[in-house]
């Protein structure tokens, strides 16, 4: 699986997928300051899985229309890394199989899939 990590999610987010074995590529350590459209079309046009904090990233798949391949938005009242890898963690364990294509929306108790296309 490959994931792109927006700077937003941060780069001890992309480390740590990085020892679980996945291809990742991180806005923050590769492309700083990389805009959100030139993000979700990198995305889309690479077959990477975004990882995002940026709720915008919302607008952009539903009222602009933008195609993607996978989008988790983390939207976490506890935003440190541990408490971003130990959902995503316990994201992976559950749903892998079901994170391409669908936009997810991911707080502490909750996981809401929608497929947007």
């Amino acid at each position: 699986m490959r994931f792109l990590v927006d700077e937003s999610t941060g780069v001890v987010v992309a480390r740590w997928l990085r020892e679980q074995g996945y291809e990742v590529f991180s806005v923050y350590e590769e492309a700083r300051g990389m805009d959100d459209d030139d993000i979700i079309h990198k995305a889309f046009a690479e077959n990477w899985i975004l990882i995002t904090n940026d709720k915008d990233f919302g607008e952009k798949v539903y009222r602009e229309q933008r195609s993607h391949r996978g989008i988790i938005l983390l939207r976490l009242e506890n935003e440190r890394a541990t408490n971003k890898i130990e959902t995503l963690r316990r994201l992976m364990e559950m749903y892998s199989e079901q994170l391409f294509d669908h936009f997810i929306v991911v707080t502490e108790t909750q996981i809401r899939f929608s497929r947007s296309q």
